[in-house]
This record gives C-alpha cells, structure tokens and sequence, in this order.
C-alpha cells in the first residue's frame, strides 16, 4: 500500500524546485513519515529553516512553518519554542546555512539544551548561493571559491554537535532512505536538543566540479562510506578508515531548557 504524502504537502506547491538528483526530496518524505509515525498535529507542529537549498523545505509542508534569515533559524526556532513550549518544534537547513552563518546559533542551541530536533541535510556545500565552500566541504574538493581545492579541515557536524551539549545526536544518508523517517522519530521523541545529519551529495554545484560521473556514482559513494554504529564496533581502526558512522550517535538525558526557564520564572514570581 503507497503511503499519502499528499495530505501533508501545501496545496499548490508542488513541483518542488531542487535539482535532478538532489536528495532533498528522500529527505522529506522520511520527516513526512516520521511525523505521521508519531502522529503529531498538523497545528501543534512547527517547522523552521534559514534560507538554502534544504531551507526551502518548509514551503512545501503543510505545518506551521517559518523560512526565516540565513542562519537564524535556530533562533526563530528558539523563539517559538519558548513562546509555546508544548509544540513541536523542527528545523530543517543545509550544512553552511547550520554551521557556518548559523554556527554560533547552533552551538547555544545545543549548550541549552532545548527541545526541539535540527535536521542538517549536509551536502558539502553551499548549493543556492553559487557553490561556494562550506564549513563542510572535505578538504581538498573543489568548489566556486577554492577552484584549486579546499585547504580547509571540515567540521564532524555530530561531533560538534555533542560538544557544545547536544543530548541526542544521529547520522544518517540520503541513500538509505528508510532509516531517515525512524532516526527523525526518535530524534523527535528524545526530550531535548536533537540533531540529525543526513550526508546528501549535490549533484549540480558539487558533483560537477569534483568530476563524479553520475548521481548514481555520488550515491554509491554515500553506500560505501556508511558504516552502522553496530557494525563499527566489530571492526579495527584501519577498517573504518574513510568510513562515517550511520545511526544513533550519542544520547543522554539531562534538564530541558524551557522546563528549567519555567522554574527561573516561578521563583520570580516569588516561588520556591
């Protein structure tokens, strides 16, 4: 039995606008599944995004949405949960757009400790604006302002992520698509500031330039880098080399930031 997207899709909005091969669309459909998994209300859902590719997102959803500043969504997302905390709060944006512009908004995020979840689709680049390099791009691919290949490190998103004190943080890839909708759930469900990170190659701004063939090749690539935390446990240091992670990461539980804020706001109010 098909599954109906439909019903969550914005009248009207459809075709959407990314490229032939993008991942974008995989990465959609898992969070419509997620969210129809978990049953969360339409009105009682918010999904929130700066502005890139993957921040077009919430123009097609039929939540409420907000495509807010480059970089700020994070902080618009913030605002919101505070303002209603009983909603459920996502936000969806691309790796420059989340860790680069963003990055100090993603950080605190992450310090608070707020619930909501952080969706980065990470294609390694900055896919709107012109492909430029991102905080992301692997050091020495090509982009439109390191023709000669990035000298620059890349960021471990996830890492990032539990360092600044993300208490639930998984990886996941556009190729294995039916593990995107149950990393997505359980990021949602965790009690506090979740992130997940799907590797999704772009084809037109950085398949091009780094001469891969086809969508199908950069997709492969995604299939043979990815390794199961399971799996990774069984295998040496000299096996995972090259290799990135997939699945759940990281998770602890710790005080939710607005949980806390209520009990600052009750001892104002002359509380214990």
């Amino acid at each position: 039995m098909a599954f109906d997207y439909d019903k969550y899709i914005r009248p009207g909005k459809l075709p959407h606008i990314w490229c032939p091969g993008c991942g974008h669309g995989i990465i959609m459909k898992g969070l419509i599944r997620a969210i129809d998994t978990l049953g969360l209300e339409k009105n009682n859902t918010a999904i929130v995004s700066g502005i890139g590719c993957a921040s077009r997102l919430p123009g097609y959803l039929d939540f409420c949405t907000l495509h807010t500043a480059h970089g700020r969504a994070a902080a618009f997302a913030t605002g919101v949960k505070m303002a209603k905390p009983e909603m459920n709060v996502i936000v969806v944006g691309g790796d420059g757009d989340g860790t680069a512009i963003g990055g100090n908004h993603f950080i605190h995020a992450c310090r608070r400790n707020i619930d909501m979840t952080y969706i980065i689709m990470n294609n390694n680049i900055y896919g709107m604006t012109g492909g430029q390099f991102s905080p992301c791009t692997p050091t020495g691919a090509k982009a439109s302002t390191t023709p000669y290949g990035n000298p620059d490190p890349a960021f471990d998103i996830a890492k990032l992520a539990i360092g600044a004190g993300a208490t639930f943080v998984a990886r996941g890839t556009a190729y294995h698509a039916t593990q995107i909708d149950k990393l997505i759930a359980e990021a949602v469900q965790h009690k506090g500031f979740s992130v997940v990170e799907i590797l999704d190659d772009c084809p037109t701004t950085y398949g091009r330039r780094n001469k891969f063939k086809s969508v199908i090749e950069m997709m492969n690539r995604l299939k043979d880098i990815a390794v199961p935390v399971k799996a990774a446990e069984k295998m040496t240091p000299e096996q995972l080399q090259g290799k990135i992670l997939t699945g759940v990461l990281y998770k602890e539980e710790k005080p939710e930031y607005t949980t806390e804020y209520a009990k600052v706001i009750d001892r104002a109010k002359g509380g214990k």
